[in-house]
């Protein structure tokens, strides 16, 4: 299943293509396509290449418990459409730097490198969608996060599955047109608030 943007210009197709799916497969990712993932991500550009980021793996295949620890950490609503991924990565970042202060960059960077893990996810043939609905206490609580690393993000990694398996709403924004704000609105030419391309 697949939903490529409908851009205003053309763009690579592998940008074109990702996005954020729902419908997971119940079939698991192999080593090699983990390892793949983080090794993209950790290419990313990184300010002073500092590289705060930070991830944790949860498969499903090879640790069922820690799995269910990250699981359990996420809201319900997220739970159940997850719940077929045989695989959650955890999104951090060092809040400081290796000086010890404070790394004004370090979200910013680690941004970058996970979205570099769902580029890659998708080149593989994977759905890699990224998550902000989880309880951050809980999961710091259950793995032991220290005080100096920010949680960020859950990622659910899969293969696509079948929509026609999601319940009727998610279903319908699962196979329907999707959106982004127009150019004019998020992009200025010269000075703030001057549409890019008007």
């Amino acid at each position: 299943m697949h939903n490529p943007a409908l851009t205003e210009t053309a763009i690579h197709d592998l940008l074109s293509g990702r996005w954020s799916a729902r419908a997971l497969a119940d079939k698991p990712v192999t080593p090699e396509q983990i390892h793949a993932l983080l090794e993209a991500a950790r290419w990313a550009p990184s300010a002073y290449n500092v590289q705060p980021w930070r991830f944790v793996v949860w498969d499903k295949q090879s640790d069922a418990a820690s799995y269910e620890r990250a699981f359990s950490a996420l809201v319900p609503f997220n739970q159940g459409w997850v719940k077929p991924a045989s695989l959650l990565v955890g999104v951090f970042a060092n809040k400081l730097n290796g000086k010890g202060e404070p790394n004004r960059t370090a979200a910013y960077d680690a941004g970058a490198a996970a979205f570099a893990l769902t580029l890659q996810a998708h080149a593989l043939g994977l759905v890699a969608h990224q998550m902000t609905g989880y309880d951050q206490q809980k999961l710091r609580s259950e793995f032991a996060i220290p005080d100096d690393v920010e949680a960020l993000a859950l990622i659910a990694i899969a293969p696509y599955g079948d929509p026609t398996k999601l319940d009727d709403a998610l279903r319908e924004r699962e196979t329907g047109p999707r959106s982004r704000l127009p150019l004019s609105q998020i992009a200025f030419a010269g000075e703030w608030g001057k549409g890019f391309g008007e």
